[in-house]
């Protein structure tokens, strides 16, 4: 059985680096990679852009439901989102992201920061190598996006909050790099998408 990600503090903001990194450590998804089941189908489940699960068009209001349906879900290599387990994998509707990024903490300056985001799933994503931040290529129509986990540039993504968007323009901004420029865990990450 596959459990959900821990319950977080009330309060995110309260974390240090240090307590995050180690409910980052303590985090053990199913490998959904390595699983390939014969049968397949239909969840009749959503995922809509604002982050919220849908089964038959009924809500799901349960959040540790949705913590736990999200450990297994994966996205293929053709661009659609399925829910696996050993014995079966059925398709999910994502309408936008799989996640939402919806707290961040930043700890450091410039090249020594640290960005670590709570998803509306309680997981944690400290953004580096391995969680790319991306922004889109036009700075008048921002797209950012940090990547949570699969296949960079096809595996699963959250939306970035506007708010936490801004943000990050600020620290950017602060730092003074041209062109504009976010660091986080050794990784730099352009405003704008080359």
């Amino acid at each position: 059985m596959v459990t959900p990600a821990p319950s977080l503090p009330e309060h995110f903001s309260q974390l240090s680096l240090a307590e995050a990194a180690e409910l980052l450590a303590a985090r053990k998804l199913p490998p959904v990679e390595s699983w390939h089941p014969e049968r397949s189908g239909d969840s009749a489940m959503e995922i809509r852009a604002d982050g919220s699960w849908f089964h038959e068009g009924g809500r799901i209001n349960r959040p540790a439901m949705v913590k736990l349906f999200s450990t297994i879900l994966r996205r293929e290599p053709d661009g659609g989102h399925v829910l696996v387990t050993p014995a079966e994998k059925l398709s999910i509707a994502v309408e936008d992201t799989a996640f939402r990024a919806v707290e961040m903490k930043s700890e450091g300056d410039g090249t020594q920061r640290r960005l670590i985001f709570r998803l509306n799933t309680d997981d944690l994503v400290m953004a580096g190598a391995d969680h790319p931040l991306s922004f889109g290529s036009d700075p008048d129509n921002p797209d950012p996006r940090l990547h949570v986990r699969g296949t960079i540039g096809n595996g699963l993504e959250a939306r970035i909050d506007r708010a936490l968007y801004y943000e990050i323009v600020d620290m950017a901004l602060a730092d003074g790099t041209e062109p504009p420029a976010i660091w986080s865990n050794g990784t730099r990450f352009p405003l704008v998408d080359a």
